[in-house]
């Protein structure tokens, strides 16, 4: 064990605690909530940096990673779901699920046939993860309709976008590997 896999257990465990805080009945939860998830998007960064810089990258740290990340992704959008309950927040939401467990999925694939470096994570995926946690970060931490919660939802849809262009990048990267095994 070493302190970036720490650091991404550490996203895990804050998982249950921002559900926790979201549902709090009082006035300093919601920008609690988006302080833990800011320090999780912080560890997210940071776990991988010093992961690379200590050389201490384990094929732990490599599985545990993406996973804390899209658990931690994936649990703020369900409850943003709920918090504004509308339709034109669920889209964006669903589309950037459904791209994560696709090209999960498809990374998955890859690695079993040895063709992992395929999918590998690209700018537009860093942009697109950049803008995802600025988004949410925003969502959490206001209250739907003030300004700063629609600029947050206008990060979102950025993101989405980013998100469909990234994954039809992948699938274009992997189609002759998949269309080769079919």
């Amino acid at each position: 064990m070493n302190i970036p896999n720490i650091l991404t257990l550490a996203r895990i465990v804050f998982i249950p605690l921002l559900v926790v805080l979201f549902y709090l009945p009082f006035a300093w939860s919601m920008p609690l909530a988006a302080g833990l998830f800011a320090l999780a998007a912080v560890t997210d960064w940071l776990d991988g940096y010093l992961a690379r810089r200590w050389d201490q990258s384990t094929p732990f740290g490599a599985f545990l990673d993406p996973v804390a990340d899209k658990l931690m992704v994936a649990v703020a959008l369900a409850l943003l779901i709920e918090r504004y309950d509308a339709s034109w927040l669920t889209l964006p939401a669903l589309v950037i699920i459904g791209r994560e467990i696709v090209i999960s999925a498809l990374r998955e694939w890859m690695a079993e046939m040895g063709k992992r470096g395929t999918v590998a994570v690209s700018w537009i995926g860093k942009f697109k993860t950049s803008l995802q946690m600025i988004a949410l970060l925003l969502l959490l931490a206001f209250a739907p309709g003030t300004p700063v919660a629609m600029l947050g939802v206008v990060t979102l849809y950025a993101a989405a976008l980013l998100t469909l262009w990234s994954m039809i990048e992948y699938l274009r990267a992997a189609w002759p590997h998949l269309s080769d095994s079919m």
